[in-house]
């Protein structure tokens, strides 16, 4: 017996409630993360497929179109839109700058 009167075994079972409570504690950190992974995976599948070209718009609804990108260029900015082929090529044809880092010009066979 200590000094404050409770046994050895009476600690002991404290220490085992507290160390029950943290793995419970625990295990439902887990379970909340692992709904987390599952939502987040979801939608990755529910994602569409990336277009394949992207025209950037500008600033406002009446400027004229920034970029053509092929689909997936780091450097397309947020106001990028799906485009179709003829899209794109009619944009190029139009005179909208193509990508110089994706180059969507050599990318669609496109001769000025």
């Amino acid at each position: 017996m200590n000094d404050n009167g409770l046994s050895r075994l009476a600690l002991l079972r404290f220490l085992e409630r507290v160390q029950l409570r943290d793995l419970e504690r625990t295990r439902r950190w887990i379970t909340e993360e692992e709904r987390r992974e599952a939502e987040r995976q979801r939608g990755i599948q529910a994602r569409p497929p990336e277009s394949e070209w992207l025209i950037e718009e500008g600033l406002n609804r009446n400027a004229r179109p920034v970029y053509v990108h092929v689909g997936g260029c780091h450097m397309k900015g947020k106001r990028s839109k799906a485009a179709k082929r003829e899209q794109a090529l009619r944009a190029l044809a139009d005179r909208v700058e193509p990508c110089p880092h994706c180059n969507p010009d050599a990318a669609l066979g496109f001769i000025d």
